[in-house]
């Protein structure tokens, strides 16, 4: 089965040639059919008509904005060769002005905006948000300290002083429904102690390590258990701040359950039973992630049967 995740299935051309081509973005910019969706404090313009969706607008407003809003990032190209960007306007105090430029627009929080957005508009602003995060928490060259500048359309940034090339980075993490037999592992993280939210095993991967590696270090390191055999399910991109979710499914081939209270407030078995009850938010005292997180797909895929394992 093939799954795209929110987050997933932006259907931009990233335009890698044009990319390299100043001269070239520049004039896109500027183009009647150039459009560009804004960021305040990295939420996204939405507007809310007939549906949801992201709240493109023209180039007029550019003029004014403070150069210290570090400019407008390339993000592609549609079908129809129309050029998109998005812009930080951050250090605008006020930016109901820009809003009103799409009447009925607001500046509103990603991740609940996602949910409502058409699912390839979803897939357009984890590029976008991501990559304007990348910018303001980057600007100035690791090697020297010198302000570094945008380059291919913020693909990229390059230091005027000792030349070094910096490029967005995005996290791996594996995240894993641990299964044996008819029941699985669900656990509840130290930042919510006091819920009733379990969800599946999940980590950062280590440099050098493979992503099955990286599975049965995290579900030993957090549960105690060991794994066997590692199953490929999907991946979900998440713009919070720039992670790609790699999920999987993960034969224990132990049972005793030891949870690192450094990591984990709770970690327990649930049988398949209790899954499809808690899916259906049936199960008394226990919620799980909704359909917005890979977490619920893996979740829902072993429950079901149609899981690769």
């Amino acid at each position: 089965m093939s799954y795209t995740h929110i987050f997933a299935g932006n259907p931009f051309d990233r335009g890698d040639q044009e990319r390299r081509d100043e001269e070239l973005l520049r004039q896109l910019l500027r183009q009647d059919n150039v459009r560009i969706l804004p960021f305040h404090r990295l939420n996204p313009l939405v507007k809310r008509e007939s549906q949801a969706e992201l709240a493109w607008i023209g180039h007029d407003f550019l003029d004014g904005l403070p150069p210290e809003a570090g400019g407008p990032k390339f993000l592609g190209f549609d079908v129809a060769r129309n050029p998109y960007f998005a812009v930080d306007i951050s250090v605008v105090e006020d930016p109901s002005h820009i809003a009103a430029l799409a009447p009925g627009a607001k500046f509103e929080d990603g991740r609940a905006a996602a949910t409502d957005i058409p699912g390839d508009q979803s897939g357009i602003l984890a590029q976008a948000r991501s990559n304007l995060n990348w910018h303001s928490q980057h600007r100035f060259c690791s090697v020297c300290g010198i302000e570094s500048k945008s380059q291919r359309g913020g693909l990229m940034r390059q230091c005027p002083s000792c030349k070094s090339q910096h490029f967005p980075r995005t996290d791996p993490v594996a995240i894993m429904l641990v299964y044996r037999g008819d029941k699985c592992v669900m656990g509840q993280t130290v930042a919510r102690k006091n819920s009733t939210f379990y969800s599946c095993l999940a980590g950062f991967l280590d440099q050098g390590e493979a992503i099955e590696e990286g599975v049965r270090r995290e579900v030993r390191e957090e549960a105690g258990l060991e794994v066997g055999r590692v199953t490929y399910h999907s991946s979900q991109p998440w713009p919070f701040p720039s992670s790609l979710m790699i999920g999987c499914h993960a034969e224990a081939i132990s049972e005793e359950i030891m949870v690192d209270q450094g990591e984990m407030s709770d970690v327990r078995w649930f049988t398949k039973d209790e899954v499809r009850l808690a899916l259906e938010d049936r199960l008394e005292g226990v919620n799980i992630p909704g359909p917005i997180a890979i977490a619920h797909h893996l979740i829902k895929a072993w429950a079901t049967g149609t899981a690769n394992i």
